[in-house]
């Protein structure tokens, strides 16, 4: 074989320092792959006290792709996620190993401003949280704490925000109303519209429908989709059916350690690793 030929072999099947199988894509990924990530993780291991939640984590996140992390519970997805914007830190007695890098920058650098961080690499969580304020208030909270936007310029953004949302049409004869009234679908797009305000570059949903009926799912759903246009997406889910759908690339987690990593169709249709199988057909988990 001669060596071209060797190197595009090695690239369609890479094993990474940790035994991480990472498959060739199917879905969109094949045109990204000359294009720098915008978040990379490099040899990541992550300690609850002296238990190592994380072990020797290498990923890559391509810009404008929708990525799910799959997993059983308690197989660090969640915890993962959250150092990508330093939400860990808030959690005393951690301590993170290795490198996080968002356009080539260490965000554990000291130097690194951590309330700039986290405009940049926004979140939104399992259980809606809105502020028990307005909705027009809850979507205008990040920009008001900045403090360097006039009234009108906030206005704009709100309503640009639900709109992005496909909440717009729904909420915008009670912006002064309680957000708390809405239901539980809306409070999570009103919580992904507040996301937006700040205009994030990347969007990190945490089992963003675990407490969603399926319309309200279906709907979160479609607004992930569409907003893969602009941003970077990373999704923690327990719902397989939802990682097929939604996600160009899918990551399977096992007891902290990143067992495969790849094109989502190549994950769910012919993994290389027996657990990844094993996970997906229902043998565990």
């Amino acid at each position: 074989m001669h060596s071209a030929s060797k190197e595009r072999g090695a690239a369609d099947f890479l094993l990474s320092g940790n035994g991480v199988k990472s498959a060739p894509g199917l879905f969109g990924e094949a045109e990204n792959s000359c294009i720098e990530p915008k978040i990379s993780a490099r040899g990541v291991n992550f300690y609850y006290g002296p238990k190592r939640a994380l072990k020797d984590i290498n990923m890559d996140f391509s810009p404008r792709l929708i990525t799910a992390i799959i997993g059983p519970s308690g197989c660090g997805k969640s915890t993962f996620i959250r150092l990508l914007n330093r939400m860990n830190e808030l959690v005393p007695g951690t301590r993170l190993e290795g490198e996080i890098l968002l356009d080539g920058l260490d965000i554990v650098a000291p130097v690194c401003d951590v309330a700039e961080l986290r405009k940049r690499v926004g979140m939104v969580f399992q259980k809606p949280n809105p502020f028990p304020k307005s909705i027009f208030e809850n979507v205008a909270y990040g920009l008001e704490i900045n403090g360097s936007l006039a009234r009108r310029a906030i206005e704009e953004k709100v309503e640009d925000s639900l709109k992005k949302a496909a909440l717009w049409d729904e909420v915008k004869d009670r912006l002064r109303e309680s957000a708390l009234g809405l239901s539980g679908g809306q409070q999570q797009r009103l919580c992904i519209a507040r996301c937006l305000a700040v205009e994030p570059e990347v969007i990190l949903f945490d089992e963003p429908c675990a407490s969603l009926d399926p319309i309200s799912t279906a709907k979160i759903e479609e607004l992930i989709l569409t907003l893969k246009k602009t941003y970077t997406i990373v999704i923690v889910t327990h719902n397989m059916q939802q990682a097929a759908r939604v996600s160009d690339r899918t990551a399977f987690f096992l007891m902290g350690e990143l067992i495969e990593y790849g094109g989502t169709g190549m994950i769910f249709k012919a993994p290389h690793d027996r657990r990844t199988e094993d996970y997906i057909t229902g043998r565990f988990g």
